[in-house]
């Protein structure tokens, strides 16, 4: 798939999903990805008064995990490519009290609207393999970090355990599309999902495409048997 149509899919996959999409994230992930972000937010150490971007922050519940963290003193950008995605996490940051830490936007993960060496953080939440080019957004979001800056991914990812890795793909093969087909009404982007997997790399490969991104310390863990992976890279400190 070219890099403009995979774009143009991708969006209308999650313009046509926004208002169910966090049903079915909890679905999809047995309702676990509310722990794998607390996961990823320990070891980010987030510091009040810093500031945070969340790339393709969908329906923002990181974005709001990161105010939380980062406090009145702090700021946190949330950017989207999707404008119904951001119809509904528009509403969730002010019913959460925390509008004014959070600035939500439009705008695309491979052409960041932001100066260099703007924030402490930049996330991007089970997006990464949706985008025309990973390469190009780890480039992104390492070049608008501050040096001794951190670039996090939070992904689905490859189950390592072949037994497990077998039952996983027949419930992400098979009834994850049925379950969308019943919650939705529409089977398709729910068909997209394992498809966007495939060609997507595993932990250990991605891990080296964070180093090729230029960041350096690069962690990476695998959490529920593999079905997501943490990555944290930290950009290069300047030297004196």
């Amino acid at each position: 798939m070219a890099d403009t149509s995979k774009a143009e899919f991708v969006h209308d996959v999650f313009s046509t999903i926004a208002k169910q999409y966090d049903v079915m994230n909890s679905v999809l992930s047995f309702n676990q990805h509310k722990f794998w972000r607390k996961f990823a937010m320990k070891k980010m150490r987030i510091k009040p008064g810093e500031r945070c971007l969340d790339v393709a922050t969908g329906t923002g519940d990181w974005a709001i995990s990161m105010a939380n963290a980062v406090g009145p003193s702090g700021e946190v950008v949330g950017i989207d490519f999707c404008q119904e995605m951001l119809d509904i996490a528009i509403p969730k940051t002010q019913q959460s009290g925390l509008s004014n830490v959070t600035k939500m936007m439009l705008g695309n993960a491979m052409a960041l609207p932001f100066s260099s060496d703007e924030f402490n953080y930049a996330t991007i939440g089970f997006a990464l393999r949706n985008v025309p080019d990973l390469d190009q957004v780890l480039r992104e979001m390492y070049r608008v970090v501050k040096p001794g800056g951190l670039v996090v991914s939070l992904e689905l990812s490859k189950p390592t355990n072949r037994l497990f890795r077998s039952v996983y793909y027949t419930y992400f093969n098979h009834v994850l599309p049925l379950l969308g087909r019943i919650v939705v009404g529409n089977d398709q982007p729910y068909r997209w999902l394992p498809e966007s997997l495939k060609p997507f790399p595993d932990r250990f490969a991605l891990a080296k495409r964070f180093a090729e991104a230029g960041l350096e310390r690069v962690e990476h863990y695998a959490l529920m048997g593999g079905i997501c992976a943490l990555h944290i890279g930290y950009k290069p400190e300047r030297s004196a």
